[in-house]
C-alpha cells in the first residue's frame, strides 16, 4: 500500500516580492517619510542579494501603486500625499486648494500683449494675429512648484487683469468680482505628456518626466469664451478627481 504523500510545500515569494513588501511596510510605517530616497538599486541588490533587475522589477511594482515616483538620473523617491482638485464645479486651483488647508502663491514671469495663434483664436472666437492678453504663472502649493499656467484673454480683461492682485488671487475670481464676468462653464481636456526644457525648469522637475495637462476654456453664463489656457501639473504630487454619475439629477 503506498503510504500518502506528503502536502505541497508552499511555493518560494519571489525575491523582488519581498523587498517590494519590505519596503512598501517602512514607507506605510512612516520609517521613510515622502520626498526622501529610497535606497539605490545596488544597495538593495546588496542588502537582499538580488540582481539589478530583480530591483527593479520590485521598485517598478511600488510606482505603481504610487508609493514612490522616480527622477532620471537621481533615482527613486517616496511619494507625498496627492493634492488633489474636484472638477464636478468650477473652481480656480486656489479656491479648491484654500479650503483643503494649502498656502497658494503665484510666480507672475509674464503678461503681455502677443498676436492671437490660430488654436488662442480659434478657442476665443477672435481672428487670427488678433491681439490677445498671455499670461504665464507658476502656481506654488505649500511653496513647492505644482503647475504651469498658460492663460490667454481678449485685451480688455487682460488690462483689467494687468492692474489686479495675481499673485495671490485666482484668475477666476478676479474675473468675476474686478472684471464682472459671471462664469457660467469650462470645457476641459486632459491628457499626458512629457515635460519639455521649458517645463521642466519652472516645476523642478527633469525634463522627459510626465506631467498633466489640462486644455480648458472656460465660458461666461451667456456662453461666450472668456479664458482659454493651458495647465501643466506635476503628476507626482497632484491629481484631478471626477465624480460621474450614472443618471443625469433631476432637475
Amino acid at each position: 500500500m503506498n503510504s500518502p504523500r506528503p502536502p505541497h510545500a508552499a511555493p518560494a515569494e519571489p525575491l523582488y516580492e519581498r523587498i517590494r513588501l519590505a519596503l512598501r511596510e517602512g514607507i506605510l510605517a512612516g520609517h521613510h517619510v515622502p520626498g526622501s530616497r529610497v535606497p539605490s538599486e545596488s544597495a538593495l541588490g546588496q542588502l537582499y542579494g538580488a540582481s539589478r533587475i530583480t530591483v527593479r522589477q520590485a521598485l517598478s511594482a511600488l510606482q505603481q501603486e504610487g508609493l514612490i515616483f522616480t527622477r532620471q538620473g537621481k533615482g527613486s523617491f517616496v511619494s507625498r500625499p496627492k493634492a488633489f482638485q474636484n472638477v464636478s464645479t468650477l473652481r480656480g486651483f486656489g479656491e479648491q486648494m484654500a479650503t483643503l488647508g494649502y498656502e497658494v502663491l503665484n510666480q507672475l514671469q509674464e503678461l503681455r500683449e502677443v498676436p492671437a495663434s490660430a488654436q488662442v483664436a480659434q478657442r476665443l472666437g477672435v481672428s487670427s494675429g488678433e491681439p490677445v492678453t498671455q499670461i504665464r504663472r507658476v502656481r506654488l502649493l505649500n511653496r513647492e512648484p505644482v503647475s504651469l499656467e498658460w492663460t490667454w484673454v481678449r485685451p480688455e480683461l487682460g488690462r483689467q487683469l494687468a492692474q489686479a492682485d495675481l499673485i495671490g488671487r485666482d484668475i477666476f475670481l478676479i474675473l468675476e468680482n474686478d472684471c464682472g464676468v459671471p462664469l457660467g462653464h469650462a470645457d476641459l481636456a486632459l491628457d499626458a505628456v512629457s515635460a519639455d526644457t521649458d517645463i521642466a525648469r519652472a516645476l523642478d522637475i527633469a525634463s522627459g518626466d510626465p506631467v498633466l495637462r489640462i486644455e480648458r476654456l472656460t465660458h461666461d453664463v451667456h456662453g461666450t469664451p472668456v479664458d482659454f489656457e493651458f495647465l501643466y501639473f506635476r503628476s507626482d504630487i497632484f491629481q484631478y478627481r471626477f465624480r460621474v454619475d450614472r443618471h443625469r439629477p433631476q432637475e
